[in-house]
């Protein structure tokens, strides 16, 4: 029996998977420039599949488009990161803020019900850029019980720029052995909610969020130490 040939839709997604991962493994540095031709030539891709896998990584935050000059790894800086981080977190307590107002108890039974379900899998979990989804889709959850789509538009464009700095962050943590004090927090975060208690929700999600801003500096940090140490300097 012939094996059924792959459809663009299965090159797209088999380019995008391996390119995800590249970029997880730092073998794009920040703010380089993507050779098009380089890596069809590596994937054994043509252009076209490429782009479409390229773009979806600028969609989702690990790259860049300039037009005109192509496909970037994303730019990094200690400012640039305080700033998005900032940014976050003014947005995810003004909407918890909300939630605490407005969320029916069965839609935080709802989101207290995806935490225990994932849990276990965040724990065990050695893909950071698995561990990267199941954080965020946390985060969204959460601030979708504000019920007001604009939180949710802002914390998104955040969110994808942010995305490769908090994978930079989660592969340092995964490391270290430090993935379920992340989990702990998101605990505490949600039973101040369930017990609408305020300063306590909002006080934990500042301080998850500012913890997490000093960590992924500190891992971007010592990433960058990493990616561009001289070959062999180690040895």
């Amino acid at each position: 029996m012939t094996e059924a040939l792959p459809t663009p839709e299965d090159t797209v997604a088999r380019l995008y998977a391996e390119l995800r991962r590249m970029a997880a493994d730092f073998e794009f540095r920040p703010s380089e420039r993507l050779n098009e031709s380089r890596l069809a030539l590596r994937l054994g891709a043509s252009r076209t599949p490429l782009r479409e896998a390229l773009n979806r990584l600028v969609a989702e935050g690990f790259l860049d488009f300039r037009s005109g000059q192509g496909f970037f790894c994303r730019a990094l800086s200690p400012e640039g990161i305080f700033h998005l981080y900032e940014a976050r977190a003014a947005i995810e307590c003004a909407a918890l803020g909300a939630a605490i107002d407005r969320a029916a108890d069965a839609a935080i039974a709802d989101l207290a019900a995806y935490l225990d379900r994932t849990e276990g899998a965040y724990i065990r979990s050695t893909d950071p850029v698995e561990l990267l989804e199941m954080d965020e889709t946390f985060h969204v959850k959460l601030c979708a019980l504000a019920g007001n789509p604009e939180f949710d538009s802002m914390l998104s464009n955040v969110n994808g720029r942010l995305r490769y700095v908090r994978l930079i962050d989660l592969k340092q943590m995964r490391a270290s052995g430090a993935v379920s004090e992340r989990m702990s927090a998101h605990r505490r975060v949600l039973q101040a909610l369930v017990a609408r208690n305020r300063a306590a929700a909002i006080g934990a999600m500042r301080a998850h969020i500012e913890k997490r801003r000093d960590q992924a500096t500190e891992a971007v940090r010592l990433a960058f130490a990493d990616i561009y140490a001289p070959k062999g300097e180690a040895e």
